[in-house]
């Protein structure tokens, strides 16, 4: 005899609250083994192969390739011998099994003496459920009409979810960022209907709330006398504009990311921009003379990085976060290094971790190792998270300026555009030079601009004239 075990789609860390299928590498039928791989997803931090944590026969599938899949929704059942490693007990939720996987992902994996929250499914086995939410599992839905509800004067134990198909229960929210966005914009969650899968509210429904465009919210449930059930109320159509023609792009995976993320720095930080113009004919001149050392070829982008982190050194406010909620300023003692990658995915930012301790070939180094992982989309999201400082490099595409987006929740940004012979003044006379833009852009909160012209000028500085970083090493 065989137990049917749900395998849902586990929390796969840094704050991820869904993700994409990309491909699905089993059909149903199929005998998978524990911890085989069975669906590849995108986050919106890197591609992802998802191993099972149960070996037996696939049963079911749950949603297409390209559909986007919350944490917690199902993705496969499968048909695991009873008494076998991983088929004893009852269905757990949210990934957590009993000693079957050696695999580890945030939410399942290997097991241990720790207790784990269970949701045991009566049998026969009822429809496919909600999401678990934050504050708890959500209510099963049953194949019989809803029990009458009867008056009470005491307070529910959880939020009354009003919606067509539900009259009661805790909301259908599973983000905390979705969570927070509503409480930022006052929005009540209880009022609106969610577009996602089997009512669950997204931040999208969210954020149409706050421009006014949401659909109308369902009417409130009457409570009715305890021997009639509560009928469930109908909503008004709501009054939408028509929406505008045109190819439309879901923002999501990488470039919702990107999306939320600009907008946020931009809607949470007083950011302010300064640049300046500088000779960078002597820094190239010391990479040719590094590079012709015979060892390993140190790059640009190692030189401008190491110039940050002594930079840096002497302005460590700018090294830096901000906690509002606090009110306090963060210095932070080490320097995660972040740098801006374009790859066929979108934008990304690996993290160079500790780069104030590497030296100029470490860096180089360890800078075209995480460009490579960037661009064949094998990141990991620790390498994407964790930054205090960026350095953003887009004189690759053929640009001299801009003013850059602060990487959200860091506190400054240095961006380098194409070096590019121009006329300069070199020594009192006119000559053609390598000349480069630099633009800073920094949290007005946690300095002056005194103190973002300084970084700014030393940065100059030290492309003009190397041997100014040689007195900092």
């Amino acid at each position: 005899m065989a137990v049917v075990r749900e395998f849902t789609l586990p929390d796969l860390g840094e704050g991820l609250t869904g993700a994409e299928i990309v491909r699905w590498l089993v059909q149903v039928g199929d005998v998978v083994a524990v911890d085989q791989p069975v669906v590849e997803v995108e986050t919106a931090k890197a591609m992802v192969d998802v191993p099972c944590p149960y070996g037996g026969v696939v049963t079911a599938r749950y949603g297409e390739e390209g559909a986007e899949v919350p944490v917690g929704a199902p993705l496969i059942t499968v048909a695991v011998p009873e008494g076998s490693d991983g088929g004893s007990g009852p269905p757990v939720s949210e990934g957590a099994i009993d000693g079957a996987s050696g695999n580890v992902l945030v939410g399942y994996g290997t097991a241990g003496p720790a207790a784990r929250r269970r949701r045991v499914r009566p049998s026969p086995r009822p429809p496919r459920e909600l999401p678990t939410a934050p504050g708890g599992p959500l209510p099963k839905t049953a194949a019989a009409p809803a029990a009458p509800v009867r008056e009470t004067t005491a307070a529910p134990a959880r939020p009354v979810r009003e919606t067509v198909t539900a009259p009661a229960g805790p909301l259908p929210v599973i983000s905390p960022l979705v969570r927070r966005l509503a409480r930022e914009h006052d929005v009540d969650l209880r009022r609106l209907r969610g577009s996602g899968p089997e009512g669950l509210i997204l931040r999208a429904d969210v954020e149409r709330a706050v421009a006014g465009t949401a659909p109308a919210p369902a009417a409130p449930v009457s409570v009715a006398p305890a021997s009639a059930p509560v009928a469930p109320a109908s909503a008004a159509p709501a009054s939408v504009a028509p929406a505008p023609e045109g190819e439309r792009v879901p923002l999501r995976g990488v470039r919702g990311a990107v999306a939320d993320k600009l907008a946020r720095s931009r809607r949470e930080i007083p950011d302010a921009t300064c640049w300046v113009d500088a000779d960078a004919t002597e820094l190239l001149a010391a990479r040719t003379a590094m590079n012709a050392a015979g060892e390993a070829k140190v790059s640009v982008l190692a030189l401008l990085a190491r110039i940050c982190t002594a930079a840096l050194a002497r302005f460590p406010e700018l090294n830096a976060t901000v906690d509002m909620e606090g009110r306090e300023i963060v210095r932070l003692p080490d320097v995660h290094l972040g740098f801006a990658a374009q790859t066929d995915r979108g934008l990304v930012v690996p993290v160079v971790r500790d780069a104030h301790t590497r030296t100029i070939e470490g860096l180089s180094e360890e800078i075209a190792r995480l460009t490579e992982a960037a661009r064949t989309g094998t990141l990991a999201p620790a390498q994407l998270t964790g930054g205090t400082f960026t350095l953003n490099n887009y004189g690759v595409f053929g640009v001299d300026g801009s003013t850059p987006i602060i990487n959200h929740p860091e506190a400054a940004m240095l961006g380098v555009g194409r070096i590019a012979p121009k006329p300069w003044v070199h020594q009192g006379e006119l000559a053609v030079r390598q000349v480069v833009q630099l633009s800073f852009t920094f949290d007005h909160r946690v300095c002056d601009g005194g103190t973002a012209g300084g970084f700014l000028r030393f940065v100059a500085d030290c492309v003009e004239r190397p041997m100014v970083l040689l007195r900092r090493l």
